[in-house]
């Protein structure tokens, strides 16, 4: 079913990105799946900069679509088919920001907006949005997910 809204959406997977350094890319517990900070990248394309400096409000936003896209295929690898996802629960968002930024929030409702649109009403999750100084590599957001298996 969700492969079905992906493709109906027009939303093709990005290949998987590897973890950076000593940790998994995501971990399942007791029926809950904890899927690491990612990053905005798809294939070899890399969104860095300071949302509010280097980027607009609308590329952020981008970027955590981006990341968003890149959690699910983290997520599809390791499930083997999302529709073992019953409810996203929460969404870590860090975005990287220019002095004075504040519009965190809005930036990482590219993220939110995706998995709603993908999940429905079980995508939508409680969720926190934070500025940061700097952020690994550049990278314009990183964005951590918590979720409930079937």
């Amino acid at each position: 079913m969700i492969a079905q809204r992906l493709s109906a959406l027009g939303i093709v997977l990005p290949p998987v990105f590897p973890p950076a350094a000593n940790y998994l890319g995501c971990v399942i517990d007791n029926g809950t799946v904890h899927v690491g900070g990612h990053g905005p990248i798809a294939g070899v394309e890399v969104v860095r900069g300071k949302v509010g400096g280097d980027l607009t409000l609308d590329q952020g936003r981008e970027a955590a679509k981006l990341t968003a896209l890149s959690i699910l295929a983290t997520l599809q690898s390791e499930l083997g088919d999302l529709d073992r996802i019953d409810r996203i629960v929460k969404v870590f968002g860090m975005v990287n920001v220019a002095p004075g930024f504040d519009q965190m929030p809005a930036v990482i409702d590219g993220c939110s907006d995706l998995l709603v649109e993908v999940f429905g009403d079980a995508g939508r999750h409680t969720r926190s949005a934070v500025g940061l100084a700097e952020l690994p590599f550049g990278i314009a957001v990183e964005i951590e997910l918590t979720a409930r298996l079937r």
